[in-house]
């Protein structure tokens, strides 16, 4: 029941350990064939799970473990270039697998993917910049497609996108910044959504965002620091939604990158952009400005 989780699973994990300086507590060549098995020697694309069909929201997760790992040459990453281009439409936009669904989400993936593994010439970046930013709203924010609902989990997608194709100059930098910042409520957690409770996860889609667009002060980081430690449990370690509830993998990373993003002093600094250690991000582009 859980095995299209599996890939996220790993990169969760991977990169919690990371920020938190224990990332050699896991297998490392375990996790690299789990990867290998995982990637369609037809498309190209890499699966949550091997039997399951590729997506893009798994090919970036395996990308970002190798990339964590330094281990990008243990799979044909040509072939991934190939599988990310080919799932771009006409509009721009992006299919998430071959089942057709467009999703900004899959916009950044898209390009998460290609930047990490130089490969950026493969897709039409300008008709990509241009379905994101018909997507935005006159709030300010951003859906999943145009005219949907904006939510801070698509604006991390659309703000990010935009980051890595160089294209923030393009935002109502003001107006976005204004609608993130009212996601804070009094406890000092975060919402997705106006009207919704606060949750962990968008301690890191919200101040992400915020981050990127330069505008992190705008809110309360001390509130916002407590309404995290509270939600982590004392008998396991672990981080949930929100207090007294039950901790899982996916919230525990979303709460440790916010922290390192308020600049915790056990953790790693934190990529804002593309959720890994600022080390790796930082080398990787290093190293594709010399090869360049």
């Amino acid at each position: 029941m859980t095995e299209f989780l599996r890939m996220s699973g790993i990169y969760w994990g991977t990169t919690c350990l990371d920020i938190m300086g224990h990332l050699d507590k896991l297998d490392k060549r375990s996790i690299i064939e789990f990867i290998k098995q995982c990637q369609c020697q037809k498309s190209g694309g890499i699966s949550a799970c091997d039997g399951h069909d590729p997506h893009l929201l798994y090919t970036l997760s395996a990308i970002q473990i190798l990339c964590t790992y330094d281990s990008l040459n243990e799979i044909d990453v040509k072939a991934v270039g190939k599988y990310v281009a080919a799932l771009q439409q006409p509009d721009g936009s992006f299919f998430g697998d071959k089942w057709g669904e467009v999703d900004t989400r899959f916009s950044f993936c898209a390009v998460a993917i290609l930047a990490l593994t130089q490969q950026m010439d493969l897709i039409d970046v300008d008709k990509a910049v241009e379905f994101v930013l018909s997507c935005a709203n006159p709030d300010g924010g951003f859906g999943s497609k145009p005219h949907a609902e904006s939510h801070a989990g698509l604006i991390y997608c659309c703000v990010g996108f935009l980051s890595i194709t160089h294209n923030l100059h393009r935002l109502e930098v003001e107006k976005l910044a204004w609608w993130l910042c009212e996601r804070q409520l009094k406890a000092g957690g975060l919402n997705g959504r106006p009207e919704k409770l606060p949750d962990v996860c968008y301690s890191w889609w919200v101040l992400s965002s915020l981050t990127i667009l330069g505008r992190a002060h705008w809110i309360s980081a001390e509130k916002l620091n407590e309404f995290i430690i509270s939600c982590q449990d004392t008998d396991t370690g672990g981080f949930s939604d929100r207090p007294g509830n039950m901790p899982d993998i996916f919230h525990t990373l979303f709460g440790v990158g916010a922290l390192s993003l308020l600049g915790h002093p056990n953790l790693k600094r934190i990529n804002p952009t593309f959720c890994m250690p600022t080390e790796i991000v930082d080398k990787i582009f290093q190293v594709q400005i010399l090869d360049s």
